[in-house]
């Protein structure tokens, strides 16, 4: 794991999920195979293995860089920008 300037900028403590499942799918009626959390923002997404993509997609249309994963007894977090694992 590395440290990027993106990680500085997350605000302090984490925002609370907005959501308890990925909103896109459920509108959609897909369903999210992992959920990841925005830490900008609590956005919650589905992982690229899901159809919809939508965590990459939120990133792509906030430029909120790191995310964390929301799956129980995971705790990584990943930033967009620099392609890793922060």
């Amino acid at each position: 794991m590395s440290e990027c300037p993106h990680v500085a900028e997350l605000p302090r403590p984490e925002p609370a999920p907005l959501s308890p499942t990925c909103p896109e799918c459920l509108a959609t009626g897909a369903n999210p195979v992992q959920l990841r959390i925005c830490l900008h923002c609590g956005h919650v997404g589905c992982c690229d293995s899901s159809s919809g993509r939508h965590a990459t997609g939120h990133f792509t249309a906030s430029g909120h860089a790191v995310m964390r994963t929301f799956e129980p007894d995971e705790s990584w977090r990943w930033c967009f920008v620099d392609g890793s694992i922060v």
